[in-house]
């Protein structure tokens, strides 16, 4: 195995072996700051690469361009080639330092881009050593956090699972394609969602036309996130939370990101829409991942029709095209609600890996692992989850608002 030396050379920190001569297979690690070639490099490793949406190089490019942070990139390899590479911004939490993957609340079901020959049988000691690599290259990091992982990925554990984990607060919920729609609608109330899903149909045809949009162009994608923005931010306003879709740069992001996928033979991000009588009444944004089509965001707008529960309708349409179109997974990704338990059957639990550098990260990795704990147990008891949501959006505009727990 290697240990990371401390020579910097130009934006690469280079991990050398204690001996000078490496042996065939040897893994070695580099630290890359932040430069067009380290992000070149991570896009090319991509290519290859099992990883999740956002650890995909358009989330990292699109991310690193329009947020500009201070990120690095971390690659461990074997036999001369990458196999492993974290891409992580570093921002502040109070007066500490924390890297983390790039972003932030948004970046959910994580999984860092590795070669799948490696990932079947990974090296943890280099890992390690990977973790330690970041720490020389950058000794004003405190703390590295990497939140919300999946156990596995198209059936690939997740190597960071051998590290010191706890659960994350959150569950994921998502639903079996396995058959198709009618088998899905035969061992899931399926008289009772075609029902409410024709019943919906018909109060949207009294007040006018009704139409499902695929964003397929720069203006279509530009025209639904707009209506998701205003959805999103009247609905935070009114639960007393943060608008984590709030930032111009955030925002630009999102444009970015579904833009430049609209090129892509098969769009890894995507939008879709419910138009009734002329106006969007729901949207979501969903990345697909191999098998598995993930709904990254969602948002319905508080109208006269908001009642007819629109989204639930657009959920409807957007999982039998899931089904139709060979997915064999639809993820609602994390956050547990009533509108996904209306579909769910698959709870994923994901974990939390807290990597401190410095004793004053060893300190913040016990807050927020009581953290975490906590909010676990707030919101796996329905009475006080209840209580703790009824008292925020009481005091909602009276106070400053709390942090968003999910996108969804």
């Amino acid at each position: 195995m290697v240990d990371a030396a401390a020579s910097f050379d130009g934006n690469r920190l280079a991990a050398t072996e204690a001996s000078p001569r490496a042996l065939p297979g040897a893994s070695a690690v580099s630290v890359s700051a932040a430069s067009g070639e380290a992000l070149a490099d991570y896009v090319e490793f991509c290519r290859s690469a099992l990883f999740a949406p956002a650890q995909s190089s358009g989330w990292v490019r699109h991310w690193t361009a329009q947020i500009a942070p201070d990120w690095l990139i971390a690659t461990l390899t074997a036999e001369g080639r990458p196999v492993f590479v974290l891409a992580l911004e570093i921002g502040r939490r109070g007066p500490l330092r924390i890297a983390r993957f790039m972003g932030g609340r948004h970046a959910n079901g994580n999984f860092v881009a590795g070669d799948p020959r490696w990932l079947l049988k990974p090296d943890v000691t280099s890992i390690r050593s990977m973790l330690s690599a970041v720490r020389r290259a950058r000794p004003d990091i405190d703390l590295i956090v990497l939140e919300r992982l999946l156990p596995d990925l198209d059936g690939v554990a997740n190597p960071l699972a051998c590290l010191p984990h706890f659960p994350s607060p959150n569950l994921s919920l998502a639903v079996d394609l396995a058959g198709g729609f009618d088998a899905l609608l035969a061992r899931a109330s399926g008289k009772r969602k075609r029902k409410k899903h024709r019943a919906q149909m018909r109060k949207f045809d009294a007040v006018g036309s009704h139409r499902r949009i695929e964003a397929k162009t720069a203006d279509e994608v530009n025209r639904l996130l707009d209506a998701f923005f205003e959805m999103k931010e009247f609905r935070f306003r009114r639960m007393g939370i943060a608008n984590v879709f709030g930032d111009n740069e955030v925002r630009a992001f999102f444009r970015a990101l579904f833009i430049d996928a609209l090129a892509e033979d098969r769009p890894s991000f995507v939008l879709h829409g419910l138009e009734v009588a002329g106006k969007l009444r729901a949207v979501t944004g969903s990345s697909r991942s191999g098998k598995r089509l993930i709904c990254e965001f969602g948002a319905i707008a508080d109208d006269d029709l908001g009642h007819t529960s629109p989204g639930d309708f657009l959920f409807f349409d957007n999982i039998q095209e899931a089904c139709e179109t060979g997915f064999s997974v639809y993820d609602f990704s994390v956050g547990d609600e009533p509108y996904k338990r209306f579909w769910c059957d698959i709870e994923t639990q994901h974990f939390e890996v807290l990597v401190p550098l410095t004793p004053k990260g060893r300190v913040l990795a016990l807050v927020l692992q009581q953290g975490a704990r906590l909010k676990a147990f707030v919101k796996h008891n329905p009475t006080i989850w209840k209580l703790t949501k009824s008292l925020r959006k009481k005091t909602a505009g009276q106070t400053a608002p709390t942090a968003a727990e999910d996108n969804s």
